[in-house]
């Protein structure tokens, strides 16, 4: 699937996305900044039962919300390197949510979960819209 979604648009995927995902997954966010992977996340934390509402962790890299069937992890690899950075995260814990959700995955190095799903978000012509793509795995 690739769309070209506005805001809500976007809400509307994350929510219903949130609400289908089943519980084990990992799904990885890609794109440049400002293309809406956060925007997503907060969706798809609503979707899945989420009562806070989620926030970007760039300075925090680990969010944590509870979700109707167990915790949802939100990993943002932003500050990264790319490297061996990536190891000093749980990821065997943080796998073991309900669902981990990866911004910035490639800066994990080999470190990050492998995903169930790829989304990828890309700026558009128009600056109201993005494309939004699920990639195969």
């Amino acid at each position: 699937m690739r769309a070209l979604l506005s805001e809500s648009e976007l809400v509307g995927y994350g929510e219903r996305l949130g609400s289908a995902l089943s519980s084990g997954e990992v799904l990885w966010l890609e794109g440049d900044l400002g293309a809406g992977k956060t925007t997503l996340v907060k969706a798809v934390v609503q979707g899945l039962g989420a009562d806070q509402g989620a926030t970007s962790p760039t300075y925090g890299l680990v969010h944590r919300y509870e979700g109707r069937r167990g915790p949802i992890y939100h990993v943002d690899c932003y500050r990264l390197d790319g490297g061996d950075e990536g190891r000093d995260l749980d990821w065997e814990g943080l796998g073991r949510g309900d669902v981990l959700l990866v911004e910035w995955p490639e800066r994990a190095g080999p470190w990050a979960l492998p995903p169930s799903r790829r989304i990828r978000l890309e700026h558009a012509e128009q600056p109201d819209r993005r494309w939004v793509e699920e990639v195969a795995c």
